[in-house]
């Protein structure tokens, strides 16, 4: 069943957390932020939304990375029942794909119930404050290939995060898969 994002509430702390990456270091929002903002991805490796933009998901991080934005994506789903989303194959995924971020694994769940995440993909754009100015989509694609001249709308957005700590006030819920809560 796929589920949309709730509309960002502007100025939302981020939350602090302590996760492992698929390399076996660990991150906090602190340890991830870039000079000028954080973005949080949760993602997971076998949502066909995800799958579907995961090439310019990784595209778009580096863009945001040369902003000075530092990039995340945690995963949530329940491994157990989705082996899929194993760590070993968050470990492959990353590697296969060449993240150029980490690959946070959020045994627990903790982390996506604190923020609030609803779906695969759910993204979160923090401004150097870590206060929270995108809960929107990457593009408006979907499941579907994107168009040559589709909006980037993720990269637009934290483009203004970086210039003005600010995010645009019109904003696209994103839609995917729920995550994958364990009994």
């Amino acid at each position: 069943m796929a589920l949309s994002t709730p509309v960002c509430d502007f100025g939302w702390q981020a939350v602090d957390f302590e996760l492992e990456d698929t390399r076996r270091s660990l991150h906090t929002p602190a340890s991830l932020r870039g000079p000028n903002g954080l973005l949080l991805m949760f993602i997971c490796n076998h949502c066909p939304y995800v799958k579907a933009i995961i090439d310019r998901l990784v595209r778009d991080a580096r863009e945001v990375q040369d902003m000075g934005i530092g990039v995340a994506a945690i995963m949530s789903n329940d491994a157990t029942e989705y082996p899929e989303d194993s760590f070993e194959n968050m470990q492959q995924l990353a590697s296969r794909l060449a993240f150029s971020f980490p690959y946070l694994y959020d045994a627990t769940q903790n982390v996506a119930r604190r923020y609030g995440a609803i779906c695969t993909p759910d993204f979160f754009g923090f401004n150097s404050q870590l206060e929270l100015q995108y809960r929107g989509r990457l593009d408006a694609s979907g499941r579907m290939p994107a168009a040559a001249n589709s909006r980037r709308e993720l990269l637009e957005a934290m483009r203004m995060v970086a210039e003005t700590g600010q995010g645009p006030r019109e904003q696209a819920a994103s839609i995917g898969c729920s995550i994958k809560w364990r009994a």
